[in-house]
């Protein structure tokens, strides 16, 4: 039976990787799929992973309609097999309902890829409606690792390498922003839960190992 198919992580977990190897092993078996993907790392209509491997996809636009661009396809003579959609956390609910119409009107499998919350520790409005429809939810086996060697459950945002819990849901990582009104340069990092409560980052611990107060310890005399 076709099935929506969701794959959850953190970031750095391997979604990506996981998305272009279906792809790869679908593909060789001479099936064809359709591809998407949102604000991916590698540019508009591209699905990369932090290994390097690209392929081209379709840009999920706010107001595309999966359902109806499959059907489109098939109407026009194409074929499409199975359906992948990566950074599906930033879809809207809807959308993933547009999602599993293709499972249950046509017949295709459908792969989800997408972390489940934002770096304030809430669910995406996309995540939570793969959530509630999925027939079936995998969490990604490659354990992304905190800065302190624990398993990383969380996904942070940093300004200049300080943990934030403010601001919009979406902002693209790796950039030189306007925070505040002058530039700083906004990131992600996996946490556990326990730094993540504490708000502390690899840059804020690596801050405070240098200070000599970390340890009060009295000197004998």
């Amino acid at each position: 039976m076709p099935e929506l198919v969701f794959f959850s992580g953190t970031m750095d977990c391997g979604k990506s990787t996981l998305a272009l190897q279906i792809e790869h092993n679908r593909s060789a078996r001479g099936l064809q799929g359709m591809i998407c993907s949102r604000d991916d790392r590698a540019g508009r209509g591209k699905l990369s992973s932090r290994l390097g491997l690209v392929t081209e996809a379709v840009e999920a636009a706010d107001d595309m309609d999966f359902y109806t661009h499959v059907v489109g396809r098939l109407t026009a003579g194409g074929r499409v097999d199975y359906v992948i959609a990566d950074e599906a956390q930033f879809l809207a609910p809807e959308q993933v309902d547009q999602l599993a119409r293709i499972v249950d009107d046509l017949g295709l499998d459908v792969f989800a890829f997408g972390i489940t919350t934002d770096f304030r520790s809430k669910l995406f409005p996309g995540s939570q409606r793969l959530v509630e429809l999925a027939d079936r939810i995998e969490v990604l086996q490659v354990e992304a690792l905190c800065w302190c060697g624990a398993k990383a459950t969380h996904n942070a945002r940093t300004v200049d390498g300080r943990m934030v819990v403010e601001g919009a849901q979406v902002v693209v990582g790796d950039v030189v922003g306007d925070v505040d009104g002058g530039p700083a340069e906004v990131g992600y990092e996996v946490l556990c839960r326990r730094h993540h409560r504490r708000r502390q980052t690899s840059a804020t611990a690596h801050a405070a190992a240098l200070s000599p107060d970390v340890l009060p310890v009295d000197t004998p005399r």
